[in-house]
């Protein structure tokens, strides 16, 4: 197993709540007050799939270059097959086309900084969620056989449904420090805490130029 020192732990995959497209769920988080910078606006992608009468799924994504954006890979049915360019084995990650879309900034995530979390609601509306970054290195059981630990970040926010996908940005300045994928409600402490799991954008960006070339 990798080790990043004591302070690592390891989540079994099957104990994480992947955050699933919804299907005619109530939103999570509140209405977004807008992005914290228009250059985050210019990056953002809402996904959302219409089914039968009032019934839906959403999701959402981020644009990391100008011509591609990157989603969960759970979010496959959202996008249309020839826009499709990489799903990575060993991460929920799946990297598509797109265009006219500003690559926003990015930025390391450090312990105890405070984030919002980007999603998509029910009614198509932009869904927001504060936090705190409480970890970097968790790790959670591999995807498949032969695949490696996946490492994520922590944050804790009142997100949930919705928010797959999505960016996770720095409160302040509105870099992209992760992409959201799954969750944790934490009952340990007598109250309930919802801990989100992201893919530190370092790792995003590492698989998406080792599976994306020429883009």
């Amino acid at each position: 197993m990798h080790s990043f020192g004591a302070s690592v732990r390891r989540l079994g995959f099957a104990a994480l709540c992947l955050l699933c497209p919804g299907l005619a769920a109530c939103s999570s988080g509140r209405a977004s007050q807008g992005f914290v910078t228009s250059q985050l606006m210019a990056a953002y992608i809402p996904l959302y799939q219409r089914q039968i009468l009032v019934f839906g799924r959403w999701g959402a994504a981020v644009a990391l270059t100008p011509n591609v954006a990157v989603t969960n890979d759970h979010n496959l049915n959202f996008i249309p097959a020839d826009r499709v360019i990489a799903r990575s084995r060993d991460y929920d990650l799946l990297y598509f086309r797109t265009e006219d879309h500003e690559a926003p900034l990015f930025a390391n995530p450090t312990v105890g900084e405070q984030v919002v979390a980007y999603g998509e609601g029910s009614s198509r509306d932009v869904r927001q969620a504060e936090g705190a970054v409480t970890a970097l290195n968790e790790f959670v059981a591999p995807r498949c056989d032969g695949c490696p630990d996946q490492r994520a970040l922590i944050y804790k926010a009142k997100a949930g449904e919705g928010f797959s996908g999505g960016p996770v940005v720095d409160a302040g300045t509105g870099a992209v420090i992760g992409i959201t994928f799954g969750y944790k409600d934490d009952k340990e402490s007598g109250k309930a805490t919802r801990l989100m799991y992201a893919y530190d954008i370092g790792l995003v960006l590492d698989e998406m130029h080792r599976l994306v070339s020429g883009q």
